[in-house]
């Protein structure tokens, strides 16, 4: 099996450069989907490149589950862990993992979203624990965190946070709103609920629904980490206990639905981690496999909060634009749809199957609507988006180019 595209374009294009997430607090309440309102709220958010003076080149990336603001570059203070956590992310960045942008291959001078022409900024979404508003942030009513007292959320209570975040800014319109899974979710709830404001979307990996098999796949980690006893109720902040165990378990699952069966059998195959033969155990890993996934785990519970993992996975198994939008139809959800949009899946990828994109592509061509949809044939899975960046490039490139934007 041949390396992932990404590691062939090392050094093609520049560097965004050292960068610092910041933050911001808006002046209003946020409306919810549950009927409640949320204030304080604060954003955190990174950008690169420079803004126009008529402020309308501005790309909006949207992060999926488990990243943050911190999208490209090299921070100025790197995390612990990193946030670079896509199949093999390890063997491609080596030591300068811990400090690059999740999505670094795809911004910067003369990357996918080219910061020579666009302004792109990074949020971290609501309910996130980068720095954004979530259940570890402090409850004003209590002077403790929230935990499982914070609002149960909505991918469109996301897209109104960034509204209101660009708001702020005095920025009125995008260019392009971008993502991959999650990320691309938040995309096309923008086209949907702002279709004045939004030029073009760039929608990867990702679905206008969730297949009952990936609601499912996600329900089990949630599970896993509220059957943990440290979960508390979900009020385990300063008690010294955490839910590591199940949030543990909850990233196996959830990465092993990232990946694909021919990747998996290419990398780790059936061979033993630590001996020439079987140490009949059933408490420590025999395989490379079963040792890969509790590093995982290992490594997310260092940099992740559960009670984010527990919102941010409803908030994604919620989302449903035709429920949402038009009665349970699709096209009619989309007929207000005013931005162009490219849609772009992989062969292997099972969890955000190239079907459900060409579901959302079908329905905009029934509308007239300009959309391109590309499928690539790759090996790894739903992580494709965050490896297959050298493939993506000159499709989003071309996409945007288009638009005569920036």
């Amino acid at each position: 099996m041949s390396q992932p595209a990404s590691t062939l374009a090392a050094g093609m294009a520049g560097t965004a450069g050292t960068v610092e997430t910041r933050y911001l607090d808006l002046p209003r309440p946020v409306p919810l989907d549950c009927g409640r309102d949320l204030h304080p709220v604060r954003v955190a958010y990174e950008t690169y490149g420079v803004l126009s003076p008529q402020r309308d080149n501005v790309i909006l990336v949207c992060h999926a589950l488990s990243g943050d603001a911190h999208a490209a570059g090299l921070a100025k203070v790197p995390s612990e862990e990193s946030t670079r956590d896509g199949f093999g992310a390890a063997d491609r960045d080596g030591a300068a993992g811990k400090g690059l942008g999740w999505w670094d291959g795809m911004i910067g001078p003369g990357k996918a979203f080219d910061t020579d022409r666009f302004f792109v900024i990074c949020t971290n979404l609501l309910g996130g624990c980068g720095g954004t508003t979530g259940p570890s942030s402090i409850d004003p009513a209590t002077g403790r965190p929230y935990g499982a007292d914070f609002p149960v959320i909505t991918v469109a209570d996301m897209v109104r946070t960034q509204r209101a975040f660009l708001d702020v800014l005095g920025i009125e319109r995008l260019a392009a709103v971008a993502g991959g899974s999650l990320g691309g979710m938040q995309a096309m709830e923008w086209a949907v609920m702002y279709p004045d404001q939004v030029d073009a979307v760039v929608a990867i990996a990702s679905t206008h629904a969730l297949h009952p098999q990936g609601m499912a796949w996600n329900a089990i980690a949630r599970d896993s980490i509220m059957r943990d006893p440290a979960w508390q109720g979900g009020h385990y902040y300063g008690t010294g206990r955490a839910p590591d165990g199940g949030m543990g378990v909850a990233r196996m699952v959830g990465h092993i639905t990232y990946l694909s069966a021919p990747a998996l059998d290419d990398k780790f195959g059936r061979r033993l981690q630590f001996a020439d033969d079987l140490r009949y155990t059933i408490t420590e890993p025999e395989f490379e496999v079963e040792s890969y996934l509790r590093h995982q785990a290992g490594s997310f519970v260092k940099r992740f909060d559960a009670n984010t993992y527990l919102y941010i996975s409803r908030a994604l198994t919620y989302f449903d634009l035709a429920r949402q939008y038009g009665g349970g139809s699709l096209t009619r959800a989309l007929e207000g749809v005013g931005a162009r949009t490219l849609l772009i899946a992989f062969s292997s990828d099972w969890l955000y199957p190239p079907q459900a994109s060409e579901e959302v592509a079908r329905a905009l061509r029934d509308l007239g609507k300009p959309v391109e949809f590309e499928v690539i044939e790759a090996p790894y899975g739903h992580d494709c988006f965050l490896l297959e960046e050298a493939r993506q490039t000159p499709m989003i490139r071309r996409f945007l180019a288009q638009g005569g934007t920036g």
